[in-house]
């Protein structure tokens, strides 16, 4: 015990030597990392809201007992009358993917009475890929109700339409079977709504027409795409000549691949 009493005492006010470790960590710079694109953060899962979850829950309460049209509407407008539009777009989308679709269009019906409503092809795209088995006059209906919506909203004017979007529903709609629907949308957005659209257009419609046996239509858009391939300018023209060009190389050579991949 004795050494102990002469061990030096540290002076008031005076602080001990810092550590190596503590001189490192004194040292070092903060580093951060921020992102390096204009890409948003990550989201796990689908981006729904807590008033649009309770609302789809409270709708398929709702319509647990009693699955009719009447009862579909009148539930849809008690559960989701009061959500916001993006709010009421991702209900509609959810409903969708979980099979009710029923009660989709009924939420459908619901968003057509708000002021921010127009009639969206992706929107009805999406209606027309998700639509059930058995449902294709249900969907031929929809189609047509979308149309007198366009209508009456002065047509497809070109230069305010998606031409990705109707090439979306013109797709869905002949995925279904739904021939002389996407007849119909064609026939109003670009024969008698002149809107300008590309040769992808032209090509899926003709397609899907003649797949679907409907040989004079398909014989109809055949006639647009030349029409509308003697109006595009020389240089235009040039360039798809080349892209067609290109593309007929790249089927040969996966052509003669294949053959000789099979011969050995």
């Amino acid at each position: 015990m004795a050494p102990l009493l002469f061990v030096p005492r540290p002076a008031p006010g005076s602080q001990p030597a810092p550590g190596p470790a503590a001189r490192l960590r004194r040292g070092a710079s903060t580093i951060t990392c921020g992102p390096r694109d204009n890409r948003g953060p990550l989201q796990r899962g689908r981006s729904l809201s807590t008033e649009a979850i309770l609302a789809i829950q409270s709708l398929k309460r709702l319509t647990a007992a009693d699955r009719s049209p009447a009862a579909a509407s009148a539930a849809t407008a008690s559960a989701l009358g009061r959500l916001l539009k993006a709010d009421l777009v991702a209900a509609m989308a959810e409903l969708q993917r979980q099979g009710h679709w029923s009660l989709a269009l009924a939420a459908l019906h619901v968003a057509r009475a708000e002021p921010w409503y127009r009639p969206d092809p992706a929107l009805y795209a999406a209606f027309a890929s998700s639509a059930p088995e058995g449902s294709g006059d249900d969907l031929d209906a929809l189609v047509e109700a979308f149309l007198e919506e366009k209508a009456r909203g002065g047509g497809f004017v070109d230069g305010e339409e998606d031409v990705y979007k109707l090439t979306r529903l013109l797709r869905a709609l002949v995925a279904k079977g739904r021939g002389r629907a996407a007849w119909r949308v064609y026939e109003a957005a670009v024969r008698r709504g002149g809107l300008d659209v590309d040769e992808y257009v032209y090509r899926v419609t003709a397609r899907g027409m003649r797949r679907l046996g409907l040989d004079e239509e398909a014989a109809e858009v055949e006639a647009d795409l030349a029409e509308w391939e003697a109006t595009i300018s020389p240089p235009a023209r040039d360039v798809l000549d080349e892209m067609r060009a290109r593309e007929k190389s790249k089927t040969k050579a996966s052509a003669s691949a294949s053959a000789s991949a099979s011969a050995s």
